[in-house]
């Protein structure tokens, strides 16, 4: 039974693996998906927090798998703040699962803010778990929530989701998120590891249109 439910789960991955759009395409689909969430009138990721993140993760259309096993699957970007502007695009995967009875899939877009060093040299690695490796927590939503609250004060990392519209906080314990090097080679046309993208060491000569709504957003990094 075991083995079956892994071969069910391969075959969930790969499923989704096919669906996948290009690392360009996907970047724009991440620019597209924060610019809709911050020109939302009344829910969305409030201005204090987002102007004070060190680091801006986005997956657009994380899946999840269904039949009997669900197993959670996307790839986005990462970008974070050096000497007062944003790194290039790095590429990031998110991958999970559980087991259960679940029926059809859904797809999801994630928004994480990181919001601190800390959570930045966890980006920067290899690989980590939320909850495991990083704190995180379902980030507070509206224009006008203070950015002291409890959350933000503890968590490295405050985690957002978007599906059908509904723009929520969402805890996203057990993830696991790891570099995306197949991408980057894709978008910088040589090996780069997210840690050089990350701390501006990789110059960033494409497109990038996430660091021009980044820009527009959180244009400094306000210190608390």
């Amino acid at each position: 039974m075991r083995l079956r439910l892994t071969l069910i789960a391969a075959f969930t991955i790969a499923s989704l693996h096919a669906q996948e759009e290009t690392p360009d395409k996907r970047l724009r689909h991440s620019a597209d998906v924060l610019r809709e969430i911050m020109a939302a009138p009344d829910k969305g990721i409030p201005h204090d927090l987002l102007a004070k993140a060190q680091c801006v993760v986005i997956v657009p259309g994380l899946k999840k798998g269904a039949f009997l096993v669900g197993g959670e699957y996307g790839r986005g970007f990462a970008e974070c703040r050096n000497h007062g502007s944003w790194s290039g695009p790095a590429a990031v995967r998110f991958s999970g699962g559980s087991f259960g009875p679940q029926i059809g899939a859904e797809s999801t877009d994630v928004v994480m803010l990181v919001m601190g060093e800390k959570g930045l040299e966890r980006l920067a690695s290899d690989k980590f778990t939320l909850g495991a490796d990083a704190s995180a927590a379902a980030g507070p939503v509206g224009r006008t929530v203070a950015a002291d609250t409890d959350a933000s004060l503890k968590a490295e990392i405050l985690t957002y989701s978007r599906s059908k519209g509904a723009f929520a906080g969402v805890s996203l314990e057990g993830t696991v998120v790891t570099q995306d090097g197949e991408e980057n080679s894709k978008i910088y046309g040589h090996d780069a590891n997210n840690h050089a993208i990350l701390h501006g060491e990789v110059k960033d000569t494409t497109p990038n249109p996430l660091a021009h709504v980044l820009a527009r957003y959180a244009p400094r990094h306000k210190k608390a």
